[in-house]
């Protein structure tokens, strides 16, 4: 395999710590930057680690300006699209019929809604955008990312790279031998059930997750293994689920030693090409170990999250074939583990709803939403002014609602 480049690609403002590996490609346009910062997007912190973490803390106004250029901030690796795209095709718009319940227009600019897209049976019934946004426009994805690293443990599961759930991760990552995340096994991370201590509170700055990329680069180690390798059990192993994006960044880590690819190029070999993805998609990487960075940070267009949904509800099939080993298939939207009182569960980094509908979702308003009963795939890219809002949940559950009542 020739020699490439890991880029930070030009649109006006450019952060470069070093040179790394990345993919390059015919359709995705990139140019190679070295040893260059430009500090005119003016993002806190001296290591991209700590401008990484900054993003939980951004204004609105800096949200909604750089969700969708997140891939020439921050190191990035490409990931190359189909040369002959799957086409979408159009049913009948539903925009007029769902107007008696919600107004497109509003329910868009009332929720910081960048782009929506609802498919019916691989149809598009319902696409949407705000001002100066299309259908070729990427946006990060935040931990919607984490489902899809999910789906390529799926693929390297089948492969043989990994070669039981039940293995546990000293297997893979010879940094946790003798470490407590050692004895962690592949199932309990996929299920966010090791018991390792850990606190998700994004508003915080001192949680975990605000933490979690701050440290010197170690040499090559990843930050995610720098910060991680050391955190002690809180609860025995498999019995208690808590939400880690660490974790999460684990399984990326985990895939990447495994097969010996980064996430972007198994995603772009696997899926992105042979399913006929769109656009050129973009993964953020760790500037410490040139590893993406499993839990978060995909960037793409999207058609091409609606796309994934699709194939999701086709239970991964390429020429009639899926491409997921069995046991993934039947376990990652599954209710596994229950998470809230009103039947909610978790089953391999998708949640699952109480009527079989499931979901990959992402802070500040990302969404894949999949309905196998009614056939239905929604998909949202979002600059909430929270990430999280109890409030535009709810509003989006009716939105869903009102999109599944006139379907």
């Amino acid at each position: 395999m020739r020699q490439k480049t890991l880029l930070y690609f030009t649109l006006g403002f450019l952060f470069c710590t070093k040179s790394i590996q990345a993919q390059e490609s015919a359709n995705c346009k990139l140019v190679t930057i070295q040893d260059q910062r430009d500090f005119s997007e003016n993002i806190p912190g001296e290591t991209m680690g700590q401008k990484l973490e900054s993003l939980l803390f951004w204004t609105q106004e800096e949200r909604a300006r750089r969700f969708a250029i997140m891939q020439s901030i921050y190191p990035s690796i490409a990931v190359e699209a189909a040369k002959n795209p799957k086409t979408l095709a159009k049913g009948k718009s539903i925009k007029k019929s769902l107007a008696k319940y919600q107004d497109v227009e509003k329910y868009l600019a009332d929720n910081y809604v960048n782009s929506l897209i609802v498919l019916k049976e691989g149809k598009i019934r319902l696409e949407a955008y705000a001002d100066n946004a299309n259908k070729e426009q990427l946006w990060t994805s935040f931990s919607v990312a984490k489902s899809i690293s999910s789906m390529l443990l799926g693929i390297a599961l089948k492969e043989g790279y990994i070669k039981s759930m039940d293995d546990k991760l000293e297997e893979y990552i010879p940094e946790f031998k003798a470490k407590d995340y050692g004895k962690v096994t592949v199932r309990q991370l996929l299920t966010m059930t090791s018991g390792i201590d850990w606190n998700e509170d994004y508003t915080d700055k001192n949680s975990d997750v605000a933490q979690m990329y701050l440290k010197e680069c170690q040499d090559t180690e990843a930050h995610i293994i720098t910060y991680m390798k050391d955190l002690k059990s809180l609860h025995p192993n498999g019995e208690k689920w808590n939400y880690s994006t660490g974790e999460t960044d684990l399984v990326g880590i985990l895939i990447q030693k495994a097969t010996g690819k980064s996430l972007a190029d198994y995603l772009s070999e696997k899926i992105w090409k042979p399913y006929g993805m769109e656009n050129c998609a973009y993964w953020l990487a760790d500037e410490c170990s040139n590893l993406n960075i499993g839990g978060s940070g995909l960037s793409a267009s999207i058609r091409d999250f609606a796309r994934l949904g699709q194939f999701m509800l086709d239970s991964g099939k390429i020429n009639d074939h899926s491409i997921f080993a069995k046991e993934w298939i039947e376990n990652a939207a599954a209710p596994l583990y229950q998470i809230n009182e009103d039947g909610g569960a978790y089953g391999y980094l998708w949640w699952r709803n109480p009527d079989g509908s499931f979901v990959a979702q992402g802070i500040f308003g990302q969404l894949i939403y999949i309905n196998p009963k009614k056939q239905i795939v929604f998909a949202q890219n979002a600059a909430w002014p929270h990430a999280s809002s109890k409030e535009l949940n709810k509003k989006r559950k009716e939105f869903i609602q009102a999109i599944e009542r006139v379907l």
